[in-house]
């Protein structure tokens, strides 16, 4: 390999001129756009390129010392970028995995969907993560580390240890790419932790949420509607909607239109994060009409602090019900449309919310099937009046 291609006068009037192009010294030593030395090499098949510092402070000879460092790291099989990190990392004041969660949370709060979720990632971490890691450095975290966090929860709780493996996982990545840790992350699933944990599929069933049976739910919303004030109200509501507790909770009025009769929940809002126009039944615009006289803010179900929280729904719920969850009203919902009516699959996954088909068919399907799905939700409000039982014959969604 043939070095020393560039002479000290090349470089100077290359810096002067700040040339535009890159400069080959031979050796995987390059002046870019003299301005700075690199020095580039390929990894995995892919190109790299290690920055050696700006051409005005470091001297040919100088940038020729440093790509042969560099080289000699290659010949012993070692990455120069990861080595370099890992050798400040070192020379760093250790950040801890805590400092490693809260640093990822407050970078990523802005594009989380709610408030919930943020929350839900603050408890699993404090309650699971901290206490066995939080204070380790986070460069010096390996797989039985992370194993002492899973193991007592992976069999019992499954679906939050399968959540709680990922939350850390991220944490991981983004401290690499911050230069706090180097090598494999240890919380990987493939070729890490599916060697030694069982998966998910091997531990039984997954437990879904709790659901009313269906041919309950008129004598269930008879008792629901003798409780008075906002969460009653919202349950209703999300009921007759079908649509998810948090959807319902965080309706606000500039949300609904009473002329069209149809509430448009905001993509931000939503799951899929893509807009979902809901069709009002007149049950659903007889609890918005309620809702109406006792407006005191935005929110169509104000709470005390100003959107009504989990805990009151939960509430009015358990008044009645202890056995059952909020969510599980849309199983029911979907239980009833399968089972009482023709309308179609995709028809049904619309009402509730959920997206249809791969990119492609989305992509060419562009009605909402809004008037259809009116149909259906009358039925299904009618069902809650203890007006339904037959099976009502919709069209199938083209």
């Amino acid at each position: 390999m043939r070095t020393g291609k560039l002479t000290a006068l090349e470089v100077t009037r290359a810096v002067k001129a700040r040339k535009v192009g890159m400069l080959n010294d031979g050796g995987g030593l390059y002046l870019k756009g003299g301005s700075s030395w690199i020095y580039r090499y390929a990894l995995n098949g892919r190109k790299r390129d290690l920055g050696l510092g700006p051409a005005l402070d470091i001297g040919l000879a100088d940038a020729r010392g440093r790509a042969a460092e560099a080289r000699r790291l290659r010949l012993d099989g070692k990455d120069p970028i990861e080595a370099r990190r890992a050798s400040r990392a070192a020379l760093a004041p250790a950040t801890t995995f805590a400092q490693a969660a809260e640093a990822y949370m407050e970078a990523h709060r802005a594009g989380w969907r709610s408030e919930k979720h943020r929350r839900q990632w603050e408890s699993s971490l404090a309650s699971f993560v901290y206490p066995a890691i939080g204070s380790m450095a986070v460069g010096a975290i390996g797989v039985t580390d992370v194993l002492r966090v899973l193991k007592p929860i992976w069999q019992e709780k499954p679906e939050t240890g399968s959540r709680v493996r990922n939350r850390i996982e991220l944490v991981l990545d983004a401290a690499k790419a911050r230069g706090l840790r180097s090598g494999e992350n240890p919380a990987a699933w493939r070729g890490h932790l599916d060697k030694l944990l069982p998966r998910r599929s091997k531990m039984g069933a997954v437990q879904h949420f709790a659901a009313l049976d269906y041919h309950e739910i008129a004598g269930f919303m008879t008792e629901l509607r003798q409780q008075q004030g906002p969460a009653p109200r919202a349950l209703e509501f999300a009921i007759l909607t079908a649509t998810r507790s948090g959807e319902a909770m965080g309706a606000t009025w500039d949300e609904i239109d009473l002329d069209a009769k149809a509430w448009t929940i905001p993509a931000e809002r939503t799951k899929a994060r893509k807009e979902h126009r809901v069709p009002l039944s007149d049950p659903a615009l007889a609890v918005l009409s309620e809702m109406a006289t006792i407006r005191m803010s935005d929110f169509v179900f104000p709470g005390q602090r100003g959107q009504l929280s989990h805990r009151m729904l939960q509430l009015a719920l358990t008044r009645i019900r202890s056995d059952v969850t909020v969510h599980g009203f849309r199983s029911s919902f979907r239980d009833w449309a399968g089972n009482e009516t023709h309308a179609s699959r995709e028809l049904c996954e619309q009402a509730l919310g959920h997206v249809v088909g791969n990119s492609t068919e989305q992509a060419y399907r562009r009605s909402d099937a809004l008037e259809q799905r009116r149909m259906l939700m009358a039925a299904w409000a009618a069902h809650c009046e203890h007006q339904g039982g037959a099976v009502v014959p919709l069209r199938r969604a083209r």
